[in-house]
């Protein structure tokens, strides 16, 4: 389902790709006390308005750019057939819940198989492999142990696949819908469209059309999370006097905190382990694409959502045609994808288009994969520049040290460089920048004021 755009934006003017990534360290008496932390980055292409670009470089991964089927292949070889809700596992491979009410898995080599399901054929069924019926599969995800979850959203049914493709149903009951609580098949759903699983093995599940947010427990026990079945609203609160607006993504953090695409009211919600729901970002201005501090963002139609070990949010907005990212201190940057400007091309940044993505996952090492709807396809996105990251620890000052987190392109070579006037720079570090990233720590000596810069080597 597609809604209206805007039909035109203001665009500024963009330029080469570049960066600066600069970290200036300052001393009292020998004693370090501050840090501060900038990092630049343009662009190739015309940067829209209200944008601020963290560029991801961005690749066809699986299928072919609008070009629809149900073939199993490897890379442009395979095809789907609008491809809805993605999620990864720990060694590294996809799955895929496609609209042919086939679940896909892809392995990080890019060989597609289908799982479950049978293509074309819509019902319900448990059973193995293509014996298995499923009704309009939208959301999935995977628990510790390999297993999958599926919101079998035409069937108000939550579906478990094992890692041998064995399909059972673990709640809810086909063709019945409702908001009751209750367990396995006594409970009822309304169009439920996103689960997430917590390191317990608790799922959580997007009742869309009941506006809430509902708990499964690996004992089959469902109960509502948050908000009240049959209102919608934008009402923060705690428990039932939470309101939602369609929601669809859901994800689970480290913390016990979910975070939810509040679909219909543009906006990214947060629910804490007791069930306190506040807006977390998002300004609820409809056709939004800004940029900024949570407040101040603005979405359109957001609906996959993923969160990595970071704790760094990626939302999927399927009328913005872009990929974003918020950080843990409340900054919100687009990383692909241009608004209201759809296409199939890879590319970085901007210059990288979507057609209608849905849903995005994460993997160990930051890898994105989208799930590019009306385009078909799987993509996968990577960093592409050098970054500091704030949100393990890092940027920190210790034994005479400036001791951070670099990620960045894999297989890179990067060079670290100080001064102490910003004129003349001196490399104190040079090395190969592994998969997922690399911990540093750089002397930093007594001088009052000391700049470290990062760039990639040649």
């Amino acid at each position: 389902m597609r809604f209206a755009k805007r039909s035109s934006c203001g665009r500024g003017q963009g330029g080469r790709l570049s960066q600066m990534l600069l970290a200036a360290v300052t001393s009292t008496r020998g004693a370090m006390t501050a840090l501060a932390v900038l990092s630049f980055a343009l662009s190739a292409a015309e940067i829209p308005a209200g944008s601020i670009y963290t560029p991801y470089a961005c690749t066809n991964f699986v299928g072919l750019p609008h070009v629809s089927g149900t073939n199993d292949g490897t890379g442009a070889a395979a095809r789907f057939n609008t491809p809805g809700g993605v999620a990864t596992d720990t060694t590294g491979n996809i799955y895929v819940a496609d609209a042919a009410n086939t679940i896909r898995k892809i392995t990080p080599a890019g060989t597609v198989t289908t799982l479950a399901g049978s293509a074309g054929q819509a019902g319900f069924s448990d059973g193995a492999g293509g014996t298995a019926r499923f009704n309009n599969p939208i959301g999935i995800a995977i628990d510790l142990a390999g297993d999958c979850y599926v919101a079998d959203c035409g069937n108000n049914t939550i579906r478990k696949i094992t890692p041998a493709g064995v399909v059972t149903t673990v709640a809810g009951s086909p063709g019945q819908s409702g908001s009751i609580d209750d367990t396995n098949n006594a409970a009822r759903f309304n169009s439920p469209q996103g689960l997430a699983v917590d390191n317990t093995g608790n799922i959580y599940v997007t009742d869309s059309f009941n506006n809430t947010i509902r708990k499964l427990t690996p004992a089959g026990v469902v109960t509502t999370m948050a908000g009240t079945a049959g209102q919608a609203g934008t009402a923060d609160g705690t428990g039932a006097a939470a309101r939602f607006n369609w929601p669809t993504g859901v994800a689970a953090d480290t913390s016990g905190n979910l975070y939810v695409a509040d679909t219909g009211n543009d906006l990214i919600r947060r629910i804490t382990a007791a069930g306190i729901v506040s807006t977390f970002a998002g300004n609820g201005v409809p056709y939004g694409f800004d940029d900024g501090m949570c407040s101040q963002a603005g979405f359109n139609f957001p609906q996959g959502i993923a969160v990595d070990r970071f704790g760094n949010i990626y939302v999927a907005e399927e009328a913005n045609d872009m990929i974003r990212r918020i950080t843990p201190g409340g900054m919100v940057t687009t990383l692909a994808g241009s608004p209201n400007l759809e296409g199939r091309s890879d590319g970085i940044g901007s210059t990288a288009l979507f057609y209608g993505p849905v849903g995005v996952a994460v993997d160990s090492v930051g890898n994105l994969y989208v799930a590019d709807s009306n385009n078909a396809r799987i993509a996968k996105c990577t960093q592409a520049f050098l970054e500091f990251n704030s949100t393990i620890g890092s940027l920190m000052l210790s034994s005479g040290s400036f001791h951070t987190w670099l990620s960045g392109p894999a297989d890179k070579r990067f060079v670290v460089e100080a001064s102490t006037d910003l004129l003349s720079w001196t490399p104190v570090l040079t090395n190969v920048l592994p998969t997922g990233g690399a911990s540093l720590g750089v002397p930093v000596g007594n001088n009052q004021f000391r700049f470290l810069r990062s760039r990639l080597g040649l």
